[in-house]
């Protein structure tokens, strides 16, 4: 078995080992040959890629991604350096782009919190049901509560200042986002003094805190989401 093109796997991805010896246009073809070999194998997996063995310049190293995607189902994040302290900084953003993205992935909870219940969630997350003085909810991504807020709310957990809190009833006894708190009484306030029948709001970041807006197409166009 030709050993001029070896696919290993590392914690970050894949290592693609190349014989120093062989010229760059067999190595294109081998490593698309592997690759369409173990094509079942990877599915859908996104890595990180490194190289072994032979010396490529960073083109030499963008048309191997190339090879790879187009042979497999393979999606190539980013290409780690040898160099110990870059290939850290790589490993960093990846793990933080993996994190990220979990976080924009969301599940529902069906029922009602009451007091002394504490809901987590590693994205986002919508409720069907109220959320009781007493419960809190707690969400790396964005919360959503289709029903009454009248507990604790905290969104972006990992410090995402672009998340947000919405309800369709808004009367939490405090909300935070990122490392913004608004308590109950400043969020009540900014609705009107009068009773009226509660509308849909939403809580986001701003530059001097957590503002509490109705929820409109209007503040959904004016914030990062």
């Amino acid at each position: 078995m030709s050993q001029t093109v070896v696919i290993k796997g590392n914690r970050y991805g894949i290592c693609v080992y190349l014989d120093p010896k062989a010229d760059f246009e067999t190595l294109l073809k081998e490593v698309a040959a592997k690759f369409r070999e173990s094509a079942k194998f990877f599915k859908n997996a996104r890595m990180a890629l490194s190289f072994e063995g032979k010396a490529l310049d960073n083109e030499q190293q963008r048309q191997i991604a190339d090879i790879i995607s187009r042979n497999s189902q393979v999606e190539i994040l980013c290409i780690l350096s040898r160099d110990e302290k870059e290939e850290k900084r790589y490993q960093a953003a990846i793990e933080q782009k993996l994190k990220q993205e979990k976080a924009n992935v969301g599940h529902f909870y069906k029922g009602t919190l009451r007091s002394g219940q504490v809901l987590e969630s590693e994205g986002s997350v919508v409720i069907l049901g109220d959320v009781n003085p007493g419960a809190k909810v707690m969400a790396v991504g964005n919360v959503i509560v289709l029903g009454s807020l009248k507990g604790t709310a905290c969104a972006g957990l990992t410090g995402s200042r672009g998340s947000f809190i919405a309800a369709l009833e808004m009367e939490p006894t405090q909300l935070r986002i990122a490392d913004a708190i608004g308590r109950g009484n400043d969020t009540r306030e900014r609705k009107n003094r009068k009773k009226t029948p509660p509308r849909p709001m939403i809580a986001f970041c701003g530059e001097e805190g957590i503002y509490v807006e109705e929820l409109s197409r209007d503040v959904l166009h004016d914030i990062s989401l």
